[in-house]
């Protein structure tokens, strides 16, 4: 998926050796289809974005409702490959490491009233006609602003620092508030933050709405852009989510911003005061977006 053939300004070869990859390998051609598996990994993935919670038995008993022979050990592994989990209603793509330094999470009764105050991070998996990426967005959580994303083929800390670094290039916020998966435990990740004075907040473990508003911007994404599309390459795929987070962040109006943009929020904060936001900081579990 890192190759691009039809690129006119790199040749194959050289792409291959900027990858890291031999031609022989990027020619060759498995005798084993793996089609099946990836038309399940998309079923698994459009159904746990409607149900989170279901679990390797409902969703070996859903797929098998729907006619696909399926056992649970297969729907385990490829949950796994996914890193969707339904013990911790969200997609972990990203794994605790003991030895990681750990934060306390910091937004419980906070008044979250302006732009910069709080941004939130998370990964989650895209589908493609042939394989996966995996896409980080890094959010401010009272505009809903998308101030950085990128894709990858793989869950190495690399990608999420770029996207980090992308966004610092925007403003500071006070609070970076993420789960406590390794790539944001990292001493990379994290040095960052701390070097720039940003407090560091992460979620509980095992407490879905810590973070809801980023997920919940999965499923606008997922439903709006990627469940349209069948991307061909991690070039399209990036092509095609850079057009629709510019129409997230600069056209789609909000019912709970005011029926104003995400990018009005932010550059213009004045225009909406934190009750008209809705923000839901005093209740027990936050509203949705529309």
């Amino acid at each position: 998926m890192l190759i691009e053939p039809e690129n006119t300004m790199i040749p194959v070869y050289r792409q291959c050796e900027l990858a890291g990859l031999s031609q022989s390998s990027y020619y060759y051609c498995s005798n084993r289809d793996d089609s099946y598996n990836v038309m399940l990994m998309n079923l698994i993935d459009e159904q746990y974005t409607r149900t989170p919670f279901y679990g390797v038995p409902r969703m070996t008993a859903l797929l098998r409702r729907q006619g696909n022979q399926v056992n649970p050990k297969r729907i385990r592994r490829l949950m796994r490959l996914m890193g969707i989990e339904a013990i911790y209603p969200k997609p972990r793509l990203s794994k605790s490491q003991k030895e990681h330094t750990k934060y306390s999470y910091l937004l419980r009764g906070l008044n979250i009233d302006h732009s910069n105050q709080v941004w939130c991070v998370d990964i989650t998996y895209i589908r493609m006609l042939h394989g996966f990426v995996y896409l980080v967005a890094i959010m401010d959580w009272f505009s809903r602003y998308v101030l950085s994303w990128e894709l990858s083929t793989t869950l190495e800390t690399g990608f999420c620092i770029q996207a980090l670094r992308k966004a610092l290039e925007h403003a500071s916020p006070e609070i970076f508030n993420s789960d406590q998966g390794v790539q944001f435990t990292s001493q990379e990740f994290t040095s960052i933050l701390l070097s720039a004075g940003i407090k560091i907040s992460m979620d509980g473990r095992g407490r879905v709405y810590d973070n809801i508003f980023v997920e919940r911007l999965w499923r606008i994404v997922k439903y709006e852009e990627v469940y349209l599309h069948d991307y061909r390459t991690v070039s399209e795929a990036r092509s095609l989510l850079s057009s629709y987070f510019h129409f997230y962040n600069m056209e789609r109006i909000h019912e709970s911003l005011g029926y104003l943009t995400p990018h009005e929020v932010y550059y213009a904060k004045e225009l909406l005061t934190a009750e008209q936001a809705c923000y839901p900081m005093h209740l027990k579990q936050p509203c949705f977006l529309s």
